[in-house]
């Protein structure tokens, strides 16, 4: 007769990493639908530039390139990083980034399973700090551009600079839902004249509720699938929805309601995708529930008073610091020992 404890095969990397792939699609459906199809070469570029130069760091450290190459944490990565990324942001800014991602936060650390700060997060803040003017233009979305750009004009701006005859950039463009609240109350406007701009939806920025809807179904495929668990997107998502609470009965007038910062900016992204890397985050059911609580409460406030729009990248790398601290701290309490 058969007794336990049985024991089954863990999931190999390769099959985590196309699980993960495959939850971000319904997220670039939806980008695509709201921004055009111009992320299908960010993408593209992207995925290229991580194979290429995960590829060429591989040789130069002697190590063997196959296996790492199609274990999919490169594609992974530079996907991240392309959907963060403005969705037409000219193409060496893609590439820049995405090597930065690949060679200076993966690869010099020793590759996958040693990097303590999250790839994407690090190149995105390299190149926001870098570059702040290209970072922060956004196209606006399709349904209220004034020059709407077909894919073939999208993969022209992307790849030249070149807009057709007679389009400015001011036609295509838009700020961005956090950007655009920070400006105008910093003007002194209220908050109920502000969200009455067209660029605002239901829940948070038009178009983009519904990009942060497909990445939650992504996320909710992935705890279904036992790739995450619930602790990082359920701290994260509380504490952004606890903080901005407090923050609106405090004063309605200057701080938006907790739907708004759940569905605008990187929130849903950086929940199911971003807090949960088993890589750079912590190992405790308790140290992760710390993580991403604090991870949400630094987001919010670097949105509300920092100098930056959104603050996802910088809290998540401040956080990625502290990982060795909050594990030594949140160690279980091993059974027959004392605590």
């Amino acid at each position: 007769m058969n007794r336990s404890p049985y024991l089954t095969a863990a999931p190999s990397v390769t099959s985590i990493m196309l699980k993960v792939l495959f939850a971000l699609v319904p997220g670039i459906a939806a980008y695509v639908w709201v921004f055009g199809g111009g992320i299908l070469v960010a993408l593209t570029l992207a995925s290229a530039t991580a194979i290429i130069t995960e590829a060429l760091m591989l040789k130069l450290r002697g190590r063997p390139v196959k296996p790492f190459i199609t274990d999919g944490s490169a594609l992974v990565t530079a996907w991240l990083l392309a959907l963060a990324l403005p969705p037409l942001a000219p193409w060496w800014l893609i590439v820049l980034g995405t090597a930065i991602a690949i060679v200076v936060a993966k690869q010099l650390y020793g590759g996958l399973g040693y990097n303590p700060f999250n790839p994407a997060m690090i190149a995105y803040a390299a190149m926001l700090i870098s570059f702040p003017v290209l970072m922060t233009t956004w196209p606006a979305p399709l349904a209220l551009a004034e020059a709407k750009l077909g894919f073939l004009d999208q993969v022209h701006f992307i790849l030249g600079g070149a807009l057709p005859a007679g389009v400015a950039l001011d036609a295509i463009s838009s700020a961005t839902p956090l950007d655009y609240l920070k400006t105008q109350l910093t003007l002194n406007h209220g908050l109920q004249d502000i969200t009455q701009a067209p660029i605002f939806g239901a829940l948070g920025g038009k178009g983009v509720e519904l990009v942060a809807a497909a990445y939650l179904l992504g996320g909710l495929y992935l705890i279904q699938q036992r790739i995450i668990t619930w602790h990082l997107p359920t701290a994260f998502l509380a504490a952004i929805a606890i903080m901005a609470g407090a923050f609106y009965l405090a004063d309605a007038t200057k701080f938006a309601d907790p739907a708004f910062h759940l569905f605008s900016g990187a929130t849903m992204l950086c929940a199911f995708f971003i807090v949960t890397d088993p890589v750079s985050g912590p190992t405790t059911p308790r140290g992760k529930l710390i993580f991403a609580a604090g991870i949400g409460v630094l987001t919010y406030l670097i949105r509300v008073y920092g100098g930056y729009p959104d603050g996802v990248a910088f809290a998540v790398i401040f956080f990625n610091i502290c990982v060795p601290l909050i594990d030594a701290y949140t160690q279980p309490r091993v059974f027959g020992h004392e605590k």
